[in-house]
């Protein structure tokens, strides 16, 4: 497949396969439609590079004839919520071809599953299938998993009017896709980068002077730019009030402080995101506080995969 095609390919997929809306609250990252095209093309290509780095599938090659064709299903061996299915297109968009198998049911990323559901059902000659399988379903698997804990955490605190959001604690080279699975979860995301927002920890705070020195700091030189500053004590707190902080993230408070901490926003516009110490079976005590965030570095640094595999029919 050409460079051409290969594009061609993953815009298609995604034009079929969307998340979930979500609705927005000031401070989220804008959302976007689907995973990123060139990022996701990025990390198909390395995924069968890595794959095929040795030669063709051998052992397929040796015990599957040339012309056999087959109905595959990927299924969904355990309860959960989709995400990954555009990337499992682009996979087999990248072995098969556009044109080279036919796609007999779908369904949507966001969409919850019961363990024997079927996501995706195609016909397609069996040698790509199985060259496509492993790829496809570590993608799948994985992105599924981190739609499935994002939707855990968002069913905790549904009500409450906190919203679920994640971090840059992700694998390294998958972090878009990650950040789109959250947003197939429910979940809203935190900055993509180092470049697309700031945010002013205890390390910045060190070497500033003080947490108000550098949230002045970050003011003058990125004006444009999102601005939450991460406070770990209440004086912390008022300080950056005092300066009419956009967004404070409260690290490691616990659930009377954080009370305590939305008392003194009062009316103030500025947003508060709860961090540290969080757990599920604590998120809603945290979330009825009257925070806008909990932040869960969870949803991507040590989720569990979710059960899905390939049926051949």
């Amino acid at each position: 497949m050409t460079g051409a095609e290969g594009q061609g390919a993953v815009d298609r997929t995604l034009q079929e396969c969307h998340p979930a809306d979500v609705q927005r609250q000031e401070g989220d990252i804008p959302e976007m439609p689907g995973p990123d095209p060139d990022d996701l093309r990025r990390v198909v290509e390395t995924a069968l590079a890595e794959d095929l780095r040795y030669g063709h599938d051998a052992t397929t090659a040796a015990t599957v004839p040339s012309d056999a064709v087959a109905v595959a299903a990927f299924t969904a061996r355990q309860p959960g919520v989709l995400a990954g299915l555009p990337a499992a297109r682009a996979v087999l968009d990248a072995v098969l071809g556009v044109d080279g198998y036919a796609v007999l049911s779908a369904r949507a990323d966001g969409d919850p599953l019961g363990a024997g559901d079927v996501v995706l059902a195609v016909r397609a000659p069996v040698r790509g299938l199985l060259t496509a399988e492993r790829t496809a379903l570590n993608l799948l698997c994985h992105l599924s998993g981190v739609a499935t804990a994002t939707r855990a955490w968002v069913d905790a605190v549904e009500g409450t009017g906190a919203r679920i959001r994640d971090t840059r604690k992700t694998l390294p080279g998958l972090r878009l896709l990650e950040k789109y699975a959250v947003r197939c979860g429910g979940g809203v995301n935190h900055r993509l980068g180092l470049g697309d927002a700031v945010l002013i920890k205890d390390n910045h705070v060190a070497a500033a002077g003080s947490v108000g020195a550098a949230l002045e700091a970050a003011r003058r030189q990125a004006p444009d730019l999102p601005c939450e500053v991460e406070v770990d004590t209440l004086d912390q707190l008022d300080e950056v009030l005092a300066l009419g902080a956009e967004l404070v993230l409260l690290d490691n408070f616990t659930v009377a402080d954080t009370a305590e901490a939305v008392r003194r926003r009062g009316s103030a516009p500025t947003g508060l995101e709860s961090s540290g110490g969080l757990r599920l079976e604590n998120a809603r005590a945290y979330a009825e506080t009257g925070v806008d965030f909990l932040s869960i570095g969870a949803l991507t640094h040590s989720v569990a995969a979710l059960d899905l595999g390939l049926d051949l029919g």
